[in-house]
C-alpha cells in the first residue's frame, strides 16, 4: 500500500538570507509558519539579550507566561535561572537567552483549562533549527550553556544525554562553527525535583564550570 510522504517542517523559508542584527531577525521570526506550533501559540518567542553577549543560554521552548508576554525565561524557571547564574558568577543581564523551539507546545485536558507544557518533538526541533543557527551566527558567543535534553538534542544530536555530560566543557562543531558548550539541566527540572535544594546546587555547580570557561 502506498502512503503519502510525511510533510516536511522547516523555518528555512522564513529566515532572511542577509540579516545584520538581532532585532531584524526577531521581527522576521514573528511571521514564522515553519511548523504547526504557530497555530495554537499566542506568538513567536524569540531570544533576548545583548547581541554582544559572551554566553548564550539555550533552553527547550517558551512556557505559558513566555508565550503570553513574548519573552523567554520570564516565568518561575527563568527567575530560578537568573538566581543560579548570579550565584555562579555570571551576570544574567549580560547573557543572551533563547530556546531551541520558538513556539509554546501545549495540551489541555479540557477546553478553557490550564495549558499544560508538552515537550517538542524532533521534527519541531529540526524545523526551528534555522532560527537558532541564525542567532548563533549573529551573537557569536564564546560559550553556549545547554539547558536540558531538548536543547542538547537540537544542538548536539539525538544521542545527547544530559546526565552523561552535564557540568563538562565540550568542544563541538555546531552549524559549521567550532563552539564551546557546557550542558546542564533545565531550571524547570529543579522546580520539579523532590530534593529541590540539591538539584539547585547541582545547577549552580554546572554553571560555575561555565563561569570558569569564560574567565
Amino acid at each position: 500500500m502506498n502512503t503519502a510522504p510525511e510533510e516536511q517542517y522547516t523555518a528555512a523559508p522564513f529566515v532572511p538570507e542577509a540579516v545584520r542584527d538581532i532585532d531584524a531577525l526577531r521581527e522576521a521570526a514573528a511571521g514564522c509558519r515553519g511548523c504547526p506550533l504557530h497555530r495554537d501559540a499566542t506568538q513567536t518567542v524569540f531570544g533576548a539579550g545583548s547581541a554582544d553577549a559572551r554566553v548564550m543560554l539555550v533552553g527547550e521552548q517558551p512556557g505559558d507566561q513566555e508565550d503570553r508576554k513574548g519573552r523567554p525565561f520570564i516565568g518561575p524557571a527563568g527567575q530560578l535561572l537568573d538566581r543560579a547564574l548570579a550565584e555562579a558568577g555570571i551576570d544574567p543581564g549580560e547573557a543572551y537567552v533563547t530556546n531551541a523551539v520558538k513556539h509554546f507546545k501545549f495540551t489541555r485536558a479540557e477546553p478553557r483549562k490550564r495549558r499544560i507544557h508538552k515537550a517538542p518533538g524532533l521534527r519541531e526541533m529540526t524545523a526551528c533549527g534555522p532560527w537558532l543557527a541564525a542567532e548563533l551566527a549573529l551573537v557569536e558567543p564564546e560559550l553556549i550553556v545547554v539547558l536540558g535534553a531538548t536543547a542538547g538534542k537540537a544542538l548536539l544530536g539525538s544521542s545527547f544525554r544530559v546526565g552523561e555530560v552535564r557540568g563538562t566543557l565540550l568542544e563541538r562543531e555546531i552549524h559549521g562553527h567550532a563552539e564551546r558548550l557546557v550542558p546542564t539541566v533545565h531550571p524547570s527540572s529543579v522546580l520539579r525535583a523532590d530534593d529541590r535544594e540539591g538539584a539547585y546546587e547541582g545547577l549552580v555547580a554546572d554553571l560555575k564550570v561555565a563561569a570558569r570557561a569564560l574567565a
